[in-house]
């Protein structure tokens, strides 16, 4: 009974609450009566509930699944099982956006010499800089296109480098290494690894790995999932930082890649393949038990 006086609860203000009652053959004073009473405990823990997820959906911009949604209320302390936010969420229309495909700027240089994939498709690492992927993404603006090159570190998962540029040459990605390599010390047979595109086999971009004694890996041409781990990056980022923006100004399109790697991406975002923790946080935590030792 309850049921039919909740749906009529929820379209009264689309249909006359009368006409509900006769349809579902339930009494008008029944239903008054329901609504008038005070929510149980339960209720209002539910509605406490879709509150709280309402905000932390909102937080990420309307990104986060009920996984995340439900890891974040889980860091805050509140106990509720994944089922239950699934079922909010869907309650209350909240959908997060789907990542889209993004076309590939990669192109091979045939002339390159053989360089070897020291990854293997294994993107973990046991230390912070021992092993870091790279790729180029573009983000279209009204002044034309900005250009992203990252360095994601495999332990963490965090952004540790970074450049952008209106073109993507050589030193687009050698910038953000040398980014990467002024944030941490990197320890040594540190690795690097990306695609086969022309940047990456540079005579240029070897030099720059050479002044920080990185090895340089790369993987199959046209294999993306070689390069899994930087792909899958930009998918999120394509996702929950360009589905909703039109950039008038290649310097908009900039302070937004700011303020998603070094302030949702960086310190806020749960990585499911960090137990949903924020890379920041694994990140903190290693440097923190070393000084510790």
């Amino acid at each position: 009974m309850s049921e039919k006086f909740a749906l009529i609860d929820a379209e009264r203000a689309n249909f006359e609450i009368k006409m509900m009652c006769r349809l579902l053959g339930v009494s008008t004073s029944g239903f008054y009566e329901w609504w008038h009473r005070p929510l149980s405990d339960r209720a209002l823990r539910r509605e406490a509930l879709k509150i709280r997820i309402e905000e932390e959906f909102a937080k990420s911009d309307r990104t986060y699944g009920y996984r995340r949604v439900h890891a974040e209320l889980g860091r805050a302390g509140i106990k509720i099982d994944d089922e239950t936010v699934r079922d909010l969420m869907r309650e209350m229309d909240l959908v997060p956006v789907q990542v889209k495909k993004r076309r590939s700027l990669t192109v091979a240089d045939e002339d390159a010499g053989p360089i070897p994939d020291l990854v293997k498709r294994d993107f973990t690492a046991e230390a912070p800089g021992a092993k870091m992927i790279g790729d180029i993404t573009q983000i279209d603006t009204g002044e034309g296109p900005l250009f992203l090159a990252t360095v994601i570190d495999c332990f963490s998962k965090s952004v540790i480098g970074w450049s952008v540029d209106t073109r993507y040459p050589a030193r687009l990605v050698s910038a953000a290494i040398d980014m990467a390599a002024g944030r941490i010390t990197l320890p040594e047979d540190a690795i690097f690894h990306s695609d086969r595109g022309s940047q990456y086999t540079s005579i240029e971009f070897g030099k720059t790995l050479d002044k920080y004694k990185i090895r340089r890996s790369v993987g199959r041409t046209g294999i993306c999932f070689d390069n899994a781990m930087a792909e899958s990056f930009f998918g999120k980022l394509k996702t929950e930082m360009v589905h909703h923006r039109v950039f008038a100004t290649r310097a908009e399109a900039r302070r937004a890649l700011i303020q998603y790697i070094e302030g949702f991406y960086n310190p806020r975002r749960l990585h499911s393949g960090l137990g949903y923790r924020p890379p920041l946080e694994v990140l903190d935590e290693w440097f923190d038990n070393q000084s510790v030792a």
